[in-house]
């Protein structure tokens, strides 16, 4: 970030701030080997390696645990901005299989947003192929993420 616009390097560090609190808070998505790759305002990419555990009884990557992948990534990237934000609505399609060992890649990114709404896209890929797009609604509160600004 330049020092010539605090504001956006201010945007930046509260991104990160925040998404650092939520995965240290966020057991599931730890169990689920979650690794946060980039966040920046309203935006997250995270990665999860498929184990043997998440499979289902075809054999395949069970859809519960893509659609966590997703809606982890979208969380993140919602909550960006450092008020509370909570999903309320959410979609996804399986396009392809995934099986144990597959190394899946989540963009969440705002594709619009009111005051209370916003809307993202999920693409979840392996190997730079889409395997996955979900899409959340999440309603922004007006509760501050951080108590005290400063921590």
């Amino acid at each position: 970030m330049s020092a010539s616009n605090p504001a956006r390097s201010d945007d930046q560090a509260l991104a990160e701030r925040v998404v650092s609190a939520m995965m240290a808070r966020d057991a599931f998505s730890r169990w689920l080997g979650i690794e946060v790759l980039d966040v920046r305002p309203r935006s997250a990419t995270i990665r999860m390696t498929v184990r043997d555990d998440m499979l289902n009884g075809f054999g395949v990557c069970h859809g519960g645990a893509l659609f966590s992948l997703a809606d982890s990534a979208l969380a993140f990237a919602c909550n960006t901005h450092g008020r509370v934000t909570v999903s309320i609505e959410n979609s996804v399609t399986y396009p392809a299989a995934i099986h144990a060992g597959d190394e899946l890649t989540a963009v969440a990114l705002e594709e619009s947003a009111t005051r209370k709404l916003a809307f993202y896209r999920v693409e979840v890929r392996r190997a730079g192929a889409i395997v996955s797009i979900f899409r959340g609604t999440v309603f922004n509160t007006e509760k501050p993420f951080f108590a005290d600004p400063q921590s």
